[in-house]
């Protein structure tokens, strides 16, 4: 990636994991991939709460993690505003400092 890149971080409740994965794997441009897990949720509502997270004090959430050029964060959160509508999606964008793959080390033929 040359341009500037950041990392998008969404923050849903998990029955909508399947339909923000389509959302984000029919993405237009297409994005290059992202990462999903599970996760629990500390805030402050919970008016949707199940009596178990009430107790526990903490809602099961999934997350979403992508790194994209920062240019496209905004047409792809419209994008999603649109296609996904998802009731207390949260989300959050950080820069990135540095992106790439590490390709593995070939081994030393001694010497």
């Amino acid at each position: 990636m040359d341009q500037p890149v950041c990392k998008l971080t969404l923050v849903y409740p998990p029955a909508s994991e399947a339909h923000i994965v389509e959302v984000m794997l029919n993405a237009e441009p297409p994005l290059q991939g992202f990462t999903t897990f599970e996760a629990e949720g500390h805030g402050h509502s919970f008016s949707h709460a199940t009596m178990r997270e009430r107790v526990r004090g903490r809602i099961a959430r999934g997350m979403l993690i992508v790194v994209l050029p920062r240019a496209r964060v905004a047409s792809l959160l419209d994008e999603i505003r649109v296609k996904a509508a998802i009731a207390d999606l949260v989300y959050w964008v950080e820069p990135v400092d540095a992106f790439g793959r590490l390709a593995p080390v070939a081994a030393s033929s001694g010497g």
